[in-house]
């Protein structure tokens, strides 16, 4: 889906997102990176980011705790024609308080809905992990919009990418920690609080965290 109407923006890197990675195989997605606070690169400083794909292709991730400033779900929904602007007052509880994030900076013209797998669409929705699902077509958006949608969702402008070897580059150079999903961090509404929440969650003081540390 394409929420800006236009031809998506494009950078950093593309990535193609796979199915399941074969048992055994060491890869992190449905997992949450979290940023080490040594992070220079202010796209993903103080993020946290759930791996939707990962392989020895690369990895795509979308970042759950970043606003994408004053857009609003009701309003990207009147922009694309899913509902007359005076409907706005009358949708779902679930469709009016969604969030809309900055995913990452690739393809930030595109929505990528993160979402609960009590929904479902055939050829369009990629099962990850421990109960979470992506979908990146319109029809979510209608039926989060009809009230019978997933009960979860954030919708993410664009996407985190990773070329082969380049994430297990940067752990490695601890860049990130990483550790198991949690539902409420990813779907939470205290955005502000999910970066130290997810250090917490692994027993990590942020305070105490250097430039030595290493995976979760």
């Amino acid at each position: 889906m394409n929420p800006e109407g236009k031809r998506p923006r494009t950078s950093g890197r593309k990535v193609a997102i796979r199915g399941e990675n074969p048992p055994g195989c060491g890869y992190l997605d449905g997992q949450l990176l979290i940023a080490m606070p040594v992070m220079d690169d202010p796209r993903f400083e103080r993020s946290v980011i759930y791996l939707c794909a990962h392989s020895s292709e690369g990895a795509m991730g979308i970042i759950v705790n970043r606003p994408a400033g004053s857009i609003d779900f009701p309003g990207l929904l009147v922009q694309l024609d899913i509902i007359d602007q005076a409907d706005q007052i009358t949708l779902p509880e679930n469709a009016e308080t969604m969030r809309v994030m900055k995913g990452g900076p690739v393809e930030t013209g595109r929505g990528f809905v993160l979402h609960s797998s009590d929904f479902y669409i055939d050829d369009a929705t990629l099962n990850i992990d421990d109960g979470i699902s992506l979908t990146a077509t319109v029809d979510i958006l209608k039926a989060i919009a009809k009230g019978v949608g997933p009960k979860h969702a954030i919708l993410a402008l664009g996407y985190a990418g990773w070329a082969a070897g380049q994430l297990e580059n940067e752990i490695q150079h601890n860049g990130w920690l990483h550790c198991d999903a949690d539902p409420d961090l990813i779907f939470g509404g205290d955005i502000e609080e999910k970066y130290i929440r997810a250090l917490r969650k692994i027993g990590v003081d942020p305070g105490m965290l250097s430039t030595n540390a290493g995976h979760a």
